[in-house]
């Protein structure tokens, strides 16, 4: 197989200049407050947070549309963004005012709902040409945050930005990492306790990634946090921070690595932060460890692949759980880790999911990080038959590797075939929703499976740090989609319902009080679906691929559903970035490729609701 570079794969068409600060008169951040976060979420008529509020459930409590009337659902307005690619995440709505935010270059709109959509203001950052070629995969921008009368948007360049909400200012910005040397965002990030938690992209480049908190009145450093290396950078106590119930103990990460390559060690932080007030812990996902390359990087590779308890002011670990040990797939733990509360074998306990790219669905007791599920939630995986659960093994709580579907034990330059899932997972980034009306989470995923062959890579800063080609194609013994949506019990790790789809799921889902989800797909329809059956109810095809999450708010007493549509990320990224080369784009050029005769570039945000009775 020839082996394409990841720059070339993510290469960009469009230009931009240097960065330019902007101060106030004192040369200080001026002084803005407002309503927080935290009691705006008490609103169900405003949408405050990318996934609805800080649990990230992609719940919302307003029923005007419900599964009776959703089939009259009509277009309400558009707007374009002006910027094609990849449109992630969703906008805000606080009040009269829907802030929208775009890919690279990460345009920032306010628009007057009382108006007709007027532009308030607009918000353009201007930065260096570079960061486009290193990141991965697509240009894309999971949306901003909002609190105490400040939008926060943080760039691809990695510039975390507050803006004044009532009119766009910009009151200060901070540099999270170096373009240079790898690292880019593609995250939104979370606000709580004054401080403004933000993660980091760059395991394609051998970057050790982190999360980092900035106060959030001043953008001062507070503390930062990495995935892997000595105990003092990864804010660890080595007798109280545990693993399935016991203390990490010193040097956890280190004795995974051989010598320093945890220095470019990846477990970077691009997904979504979740974060429950009464613990006061925030919970995330770290990143594949770099390279691609088994071979490259023998031992565990902690604290890649894991799950994160956190305390937001102090920045110190609770609890981790590694998921993939060693991972050899790309198998990136980032995706969102909702909160709920549901009894688990008669017992009612505070939950963390997760459904990770590898294909287990996980259940765990978020104040201690119990492991309670970890089941398939696609039937076509195969790298791994079962996750350890008896407390009394010594491998309790990791997954058993089928040796025929271990991309090491085949060796470096031979191809392993037909390992499912994909390296974009049985789910990538693109966020779940769940109701607490029928207790189930509603899952968009990819039903792909992949050919990789690993190959020896050097490290140079700021160069592609692969080491690996594939090629991805639909699960075999299937439907012959690459997708399925489905319901999901997270207490039993059983599959409710699955409703299949031509290709990936990639749109975020939205779970509603009217008893319908929403959710889009990458030929970019916005479907309804019953959320006790999964029956069809709706569907709408908007101008472009979705992989934005559906949203929902209410103005002047009427229910409003919103989604962006602009097709890309990873399963776009063909379309995308003008690629014809399968194996390009990490491979998914050649698995996505009938994409084209479906849909095609666009940036638009469309919104619907019921027709005036």
């Amino acid at each position: 197989m020839k082996h394409i570079g990841l720059a070339a794969a993510t290469a960009c068409l469009l230009a931009y200049s240097l960065p330019v600060m902007a101060d106030d008169a004192a040369g200080a951040p001026k002084e803005v407050t407002g309503p927080t976060a935290a009691k705006l979420m008490q609103n169900p008529n405003d949408w405050v947070a990318q996934r609805g509020d800080y649990a990230n459930t992609g719940y919302s409590k307003l029923d005007q549309i419900t599964k009776d009337n959703v089939k009259n659902l009509q277009v309400a307005w558009t707007f374009s963004t002006g910027v094609l690619r990849g449109h992630e995440g969703s906008p805000l709505v606080i009040g009269d005012v829907m802030y929208v935010h775009t890919p690279f270059p990460n345009i920032v709109y306010a628009l007057d709902l009382n108006n007709e959509g007027r532009i308030i203001w607009k918000y353009t950052p201007k930065q260096d040409p570079e960061v486009i070629p290193v990141m991965c995969c697509d240009t894309v921008n999971r949306g901003l945050a909002y609190d105490n009368g400040k939008v926060f948007l943080h760039q691809a360049d990695t510039n975390v930005v507050a803006l004044d909400a009532k009119t766009g200012q910009e009151l200060w910005k901070v540099a999270n990492g170096d373009p240079k040397k790898g690292a880019t965002n593609t995250a939104t990030v979370l606000p709580v306790n004054g401080k403004i938690i933000v993660g980091i992209s760059g395991g394609e480049f051998g970057v050790q990634c982190h999360v980092t908190a900035y106060d959030e009145n001043t953008g001062k450093r507070v503390w930062r946090a990495f995935s892997e290396g000595p105990d003092n950078e990864l804010l660890v106590d080595p007798e109280k921070t545990t693993s399935l119930g016991k203390p990490i103990g010193k040097d956890s990460s280190l004795k995974t690595w051989e010598g320093d390559q945890w220095k470019t060690g990846g477990g970077c932080t691009w997904g979504w932060f979740s974060y429950d007030p009464q613990l006061n812990l925030f919970y995330y996902g770290s990143g594949n460890p770099s390279t691609w390359n088994p071979k490259q990087r023998p031992g565990d590779n902690k604290w890649s692949m894991t799950l994160w308890a956190r305390n937001p002011d102090t920045g110190m670990a609770k609890w981790v759980y590694q998921m993939t040990p060693h991972d050899e797939w790309d198998y990136d733990g980032i995706n969102e880790v909702p909160l709920v509360d549901q009894k688990v074998d008669g017992k009612e306990r505070k939950l963390l999911v997760h459904f990770d790219r590898n294909g287990y669905g996980y259940t765990l007791d978020r104040t201690d990080g119990e492991l309670l599920v970890a089941q398939h939630f696609d039937p076509a995986v195969n790298w791994s038959d079962y996750v350890q659960m008896d407390k009394s093994k010594a491998d309790y709580g990791r997954p058993h590797v089928v040796a025929k579907y271990s991309t090491e034990h085949n060796g470096e330059d031979n191809n392993s075939k037909g390992i499912c899932p994909a390296a974009l997972g049985s789910k990538d980034e693109q966020p779940s929703a769940f109701s607490p009306k029928t207790g189930l989470f509603y899952v968009p995923t990819n039903h792909v499976c992949m050919d990789y062959e690993p190959f020896k890579v050097s490290y140079t800063p700021g160069q592609p740090y692969v080491g690996a080609t594939l090629s991805m194609y639909p699960a075999p013994n299937s439907h012959g989609g690459m997708g399925n949506f489905i319901a999901w019990d997270a207490t039993k790790g059983k599959i409710a319902w699955s409703d299949p789809e031509q290709f990936s799921a990639w749109g975020g889902a939205l779970a509603t009080a009217g008893d319908v989800v929403f959710y889009g797909t990458l030929e970019g329809y916005l479907k309804a679906v019953d959320a006790h059956s999964g029956k069809l109810l709706y569907k709408f095809k908007t101008p472009s691929g979705i992989i934005g999450n559906v949203m929902t708010y209410v103005h002047k007493g009427k229910q409003f559903v919103a989604v962006y549509s602009g097709v890309g990320g990873w399963a776009g990224i063909g379309l995308a970035a003008g690629l014809t080369d399968p194996n390009a784009g990490l491979g998914a050029v050649g698995g996505y490729a009938a994409l084209n005769n479906y849909t095609a570039l666009g940036g638009t945000l469309t919104v619907f609701s019921l027709p005036n009775q």
